[in-house]
């Protein structure tokens, strides 16, 4: 009997796997809608603000759901709760690694197009196996997917 508070607790209180979005699955990358975006402790209001975000369309990574609250982690691991409306659908990555080399084709002997320094921050159109196409600034073209973070391997 003592056993159904416990159950009972863990079932309302823990954030669920999925959420009311269309049971999207987790994890997943989505970016940030807004060039401002609290970071909380906790998935609420009440919860006091740890980290602000100032970087629009970067790439987050939703780890937990609760309610229209959205655990996120960022390329350099830090943790924390946001409101899903400064959340977007469009993907975006990061450059990883200094000097990596845009190409014109999926192909380390086609031409490149520019080189892209770390953190630089770019829209994901695309993945065909080791390759994704990008575009950074006005340049699109192709990148090994191992040198950008905010895509998975499998996908």
């Amino acid at each position: 009997m003592r056993l159904l508070p416990l159950i009972f607790a863990l079932l309302f209180v823990s954030p669920p796997l999925q959420g009311a979005d269309g049971d999207l699955p987790l994890p997943r990358f989505v970016s940030l809608g807004a060039d401002e975006v609290n970071l909380r402790t906790g998935p609420g209001l009440r919860y006091p603000v740890a980290w602000v975000f100032v970087r629009e369309a970067m790439p987050v990574e939703i780890v937990a759901e609760f309610e229209q609250w959205r655990r996120v982690r960022d390329f350099e691991g830090a943790e924390g709760w946001v409101h899903k409306a400064m959340l977007s659908g469009k993907r975006t990555v990061l450059v990883l690694g200094d000097g990596r080399a845009l190409h014109a084709r999926p192909d380390p002997s086609s031409r490149a197009l520019a080189h892209a320094e770390a953190r630089v921050q770019g829209r994901l159109h695309d993945c065909r196996g080791a390759w994704c196409e990008v575009t950074l600034h006005s340049y699109r073209g192709w990148m090994r997917r191992a040198f950008l973070w905010g895509v998975y391997p499998e996908e």
